[in-house]
């Protein structure tokens, strides 16, 4: 694989500046015809696996209502997608943060630590009681995205719950959801769900490759398109070749859970000593993408669902803390594994 495909050698586009979308078509469509009914729901939970589009498509819908206010205008009428030009001024203006009517609710960088935090800010949160009260609200489009809402902690998240029970005229939120489970079922009964699933190869590779500017067909590009089970963030992370060869050796002790193999976590945690981020992001976003899988696979027991959810919260509260205050990263693969095997004993 050439140097110029290595993903730490590129900055992909940010979801808020992303004109392109793949693989999602049903998922956008759905919006479209909801807001040209002018009975848009108020909010919507954007879920499915990490990686996917989600936040690309909540930002993509933003973009849309700003730039077309009116629903019944002959331009929303004869739109065949969620499509804004990138050189459009609303886009322009998303892509930088600077739009007055849009709100983003995300992590932010602790400046003791020069971290991010390991959940939203519950004062972030109560930020929208005063952005959806301002007088512009009665001139257009209030759009909130919150990505994501697994990143609230339970103050973040009733504050939020406070704004979805009594919505503003003319107000949209967009929440993003990796895993439901983790979700206040008093938030999620406020939302319409939109479900979106992995993606192919093909349209991770077309992803992938339009995020990096290098065509898709690119043998590099399709390689780790093919190993990334449907996620384009986890294509990027796999264009580096050791990233690909230590997920795959997360993947084969995942897969023999609930046996767990103490030399294989030892070369895990080995490979994960020090403060690259990119490893500790490649062991994250793996064991995620195994734990969505299994969430998502098919009808399960109650029981089962509830074990493999409790174990996401642990495990990603857990890397959070590793990646906040810079702990050692060997006693979360140990940790990690130990807790994931009891959820799979059940």
């Amino acid at each position: 694989m050439s140097q110029a495909l290595r993903a730490d050698h590129v900055e992909p586009v940010p979801p808020r500046a992303n004109s392109f979308l793949y693989g999602h078509a049903d998922a956008e469509r759905t919006l479209l015809d909801a807001y040209r009914s002018g009975r848009l729901p108020h909010a919507w939970l954007i879920a499915g696996p990490s990686g996917i589009g989600k936040a690309t498509l909540a930002y993509r819908m933003a973009r849309f209502a700003l730039s077309h206010p009116d629903h019944g205008s002959p331009s929303v009428a004869a739109a065949g997608s969620l499509h804004v030009d990138a050189d459009e001024p609303v886009a322009r203006r998303i892509a930088v943060q600077a739009h007055g009517a849009l709100l983003t609710l995300e992590r932010t960088i602790n400046e003791k630590t020069g971290k991010l935090r390991q959940d939203i800010q519950v004062d972030d949160v109560r930020r929208t009681v005063s952005f959806f009260g301002s007088t512009a609200a009665e001139e257009g489009w209030r759009i909130v995205v919150v990505d994501s809402v697994d990143e609230l902690n339970p103050n973040g998240a009733n504050a939020l719950l406070k704004v979805l029970e009594e919505p503003p005229r003319r107000s949209l939120l967009l929440l993003v959801s990796h895993s439901t489970a983790r979700v206040l079922p008093t938030i999620r009964s406020r939302c319409r769900v939109l479900m979106l699933r992995p993606l192919s190869a093909d349209d991770v590779a077309r992803a992938a490759a339009a995020a990096i500017a290098v065509n898709a067909t690119d043998p590099g590009v399709m390689a780790a398109a093919a190993a990334a089970e449907g996620s384009v963030r986890r294509a990027l992370a796999l264009l580096d070749r050791n990233t690909l060869d230590l997920r795959n050796r997360i993947v084969s002790l995942l897969d023999r859970l609930p046996a767990v193999e103490p030399q294989g976590m030892h070369v895990i945690g080995d490979r994960l000593f020090g403060t690259d981020p990119a490893t500790l992001a490649a062991f994250v976003d793996t064991v995620n993408g195994w734990l969505a899988a299994r969430l998502l696979a098919g009808p399960q027991q109650p029981a089962t669902l509830d074990r493999l959810a409790f174990a996401w919260e642990k495990f990603n509260a857990a890397a959070r803390a590793v990646e906040e205050f810079n702990l050692e990263r060997k006693p979360l693969v140990f940790n990690t594994f130990a807790w994931l095997a009891e959820a799979c004993r059940g």
